[in-house]
Parts: structure tokens; sequence; C-alpha cells
């Protein structure tokens, strides 16, 4: 299988679709419509979507019945990097190569834009058609899965962290400093990154309606892919030419947690390694049509492997 076609293919998707989301929205504020657009349309590879109609497509159904909750996905996605770039975060001018939406639409109508695509992500997951097999009761187990992994038990509690671990790094590493660091940094990882990775695999699952046990081992697979990610994000952060990563690379600035900096480049690579492996023997054990997860395991290895 071809990932990266693959993963182009379904994006692409994915991006002929969000703007019409918004433009549903009647009433909304032009500029702040317009705000949420810009960042929407900033594009990426869109892997949250990808892996949750993969996850779908495993027990039967096609991805493009369930394009409304790949991009309600998108949008909680999508708002949680426009906070994330503002100046009391990570204060980030680029990116994916693009101003930040602070940048061009001030930090007030930022925050506003955040606040819009993470409320009518509901909408448009909640409010959209699908076909008779996605069962009421699958629709709302999704909306639940978002919710908690994006919360205050899931993703704002990893920014959250994240933020209060900022300047870790700025005093002298003992073994006993960088024990605490990789228990601390476990959580941020947990919970900032893996945890809306995870809800991609789970509200795939939930929306087809799989059995039980399916369930869990896809939330393992997505839960070590999500860590996974992560300990690649940080290593780019170091090694990768920020022209080609589109962003300008601001852990070292903020004297950030990281594996790299914790273990070396070397060391992060190592962990990377270990959690794609603990990914796919969690795949393994999932039923479900042969197609789709080979592309779930391709898409651990794209992962792993990516250089932006």
């Amino acid at each position: 299988m071809d990932i990266e076609r693959y993963i182009k293919e379904r994006a692409a998707a994915v991006n002929r679709s969000l703007p019409s989301f918004i433009s549903r929205l009647e009433g909304a504020q032009p500029r702040l419509a317009g705000a949420m657009t810009y960042s929407l349309a900033a594009g990426g590879k869109r892997l949250r979507p990808v892996l949750l109609g993969a996850s779908y497509e495993l027990f039967g159904g096609k991805a493009r019945d369930i394009l409304p909750a790949a991009c309600a996905l998108e949008m909680v996605h999508t708002y949680s990097l426009v906070h994330d770039d503002l100046p009391a975060m990570d204060d980030d001018d680029l990116r994916r190569g693009r101003p930040t939406s602070h940048k061009v639409y001030g930090e007030a109508l930022a925050i506003l834009a955040g606040d819009a695509l993470l409320t009518d992500a509901f909408t448009t997951l909640l409010s959209s058609k699908y076909p008779a097999r996605v069962k009421p009761a699958s629709l709302l187990r999704a909306a639940a899965v978002l919710a908690a992994r994006a919360g205050a038990r899931g993703m704002v509690s990893g920014q959250a962290a994240d933020l209060g671990a900022e300047g870790f790094l700025a005093g002298k590493i003992t073994a006993a400093r960088r024990r605490r660091g990789l228990e601390l940094l476990g959580y941020i990882h947990l919970h900032k990154t893996a945890d809306l990775i995870t809800a991609a695999v789970e509200m795939g699952a939930a929306l087809a309606g799989a059995p039980e046990k399916d369930f869990k081992a896809l939330s393992a697979f997505g839960r070590e892919l999500g860590l996974c990610f992560q300990v690649a994000d940080d290593i780019l952060d170091v090694t990768a030419d920020k022209k080609k990563l589109g962003k300008s690379g601001s852990d070292a600035r903020n004297c950030k947690l990281t594996y790299a900096s914790l273990l070396g480049v070397e060391g992060a690579r190592a962990k990377a390694e270990s959690l794609r492996e603990r990914a796919l023997a969690s795949l393994g054990k999932v039923s479900g049509r042969r197609g789709p997860r080979q592309a779930l395991a391709g898409l651990a290895a794209f992962v792993y492997g990516r250089e932006s």
C-alpha cells in the first residue's frame, strides 16, 4: 500500500468538506467565520480524520459516509492548534508554513475562532446526515468519546501540564530530576497528543458499532500511536528544517520538556520505535477487514518515519 497516497486522497476529501460546515453556520459573524476557515484551510496531513475513516472501514463501512464526524474531529484539533499558538501558550508565529491565526486576526478573535471551532464541531458531528447503519446510540457514543478525550480529562489537561512544565530544563538535570521529567512527560504526551489520536480510532469504532473487544484494542493502538506521534514530533522540533516543518520550533525557546531534551535524539528515536511496536501489537488483536487494518499499520509506520 502506498500510504502517502492513501493519506493524500483521504485528506483531500476532508479538505473539500470542511469549508461547507462553516458556511452552514447561518448568522455567524463574517470575520469570525473567516478566522475559522483560515485556520481550517491551513492544510496538514489530516491524520486524525484519516485514522477515524480507516477504523470505521474495518467493520464494513465507507469513510465517505462519516465525513461529518471526520471533519468535526479536525475542527477540534484545529481549535487546539489555534489556542496552542497564542502568546500566552507557545507564542508561535507560523503554523503549517503560514502566519498563525492571532498574527492575522489578532489575539482576541483567534481565541473566539478556537472557541467556535470547538463548539460547532459538535454541531457538525450531531446535526449531519449519516447512513442508516450509523445508529443514534453509536453517534452519541462517538460524541461522548470526543468530549471526554478533548476536555479536562484529556487534551486540555495535557496542555495545562505542558504549560506548567515550561522552564523545567532551566536548572541542572540530575538523575532524580530526569526521572521526574520522564514521569511528567508521559502524562503530558498521553493527554496533550495521544488522547485526540485515540479519539479518532475510538470514534470510528463507535460509529461502526464495533464489538467491545475491538473497541478496546483499537483504543490501545491509538494510545501508543499517539505517544509515538508526539515523540516523533519532539525529534522533528530539533532535527527538521523549519521551513519544511512549517513552524518555528518553540520547544527549546520555551525550555519545554521533550524526550529529545531528556534522552537525546537517539534515545527519543528508540522510545518512538518501542511505542510503534506496541501500537502494532495492539492492532494485531483487532478483527475486521484486511485492507483497513493494513492502512492502520501503514499509518503507524508513517507516524514513526515522517519528516514533517
